[in-house]
């Protein structure tokens, strides 16, 4: 019996840094024992299927033959893909539909936050909605002005998840 597993990698291919290209990466994979491997887009997004079923596990592979193989660390954050499915089965944005400046996002967390924010959260500026958390994932919505950036709704997002902790995030389209 085998599990399939989407692998998010931090920061891989962004802004011209930690560039791979997704053939080395699923060769990678492959090394790591590996089946099944495809890649989605240039994102750093893995899926793949493996018989090792703790999830600590696979992590720890990835992490340490990506280091070994690419001379830097790549934080990974692990889904299998039925919990990718129960999460998007509950639709985790409840009906929202955001307007043509607003976007929305899913940040998948390797740790459960700590914090005891009350949510639905909203910036004080009225730009960031971090609206649900189930579980290790947070969905929120960033609406953009002339003055909002991307990095100011992180900010804002971060003060919900604990320093350091590892995430990993992605635009959300219904």
């Amino acid at each position: 019996m085998t599990t399939e597993y989407v692998a998010f990698l931090r920061g891989i291919n962004v802004g011209g840094h930690k560039l791979i290209k997704m053939a080395d990466l699923v060769r990678l994979f492959e090394s790591f024992g590996f089946h099944n491997i495809s890649t989605y887009i240039a994102s750093g997004n893995v899926l793949f299927e493996t018989a090792e079923m703790d999830a600590n596990a696979v992590t720890k592979r990835i992490e340490e033959g990506l280091t070994k193989a690419l001379g830097y660390e790549v934080k990974v954050i692990l889904r299998t893909i039925s919990q990718i499915e129960d999460f998007v089965s509950l639709d985790p944005f409840g009906g929202v539909e955001p307007a043509e400046n607003a976007r929305l996002y899913v940040t998948f967390l390797a740790d459960e936050p700590s914090s005891t924010l009350k949510l639905p959260y909203e910036s004080s500026n009225g730009e960031l909605q971090i609206l649900r958390k189930r579980d290790r994932d947070l969905c929120w919505l960033l609406f953009l002005s002339p003055t909002a950036r991307t990095v100011d709704g992180m900010a804002s997002k971060r003060s919900l998840v604990k320093r350091r902790q590892q995430e990993t995030g992605t635009r959300f389209r219904k």
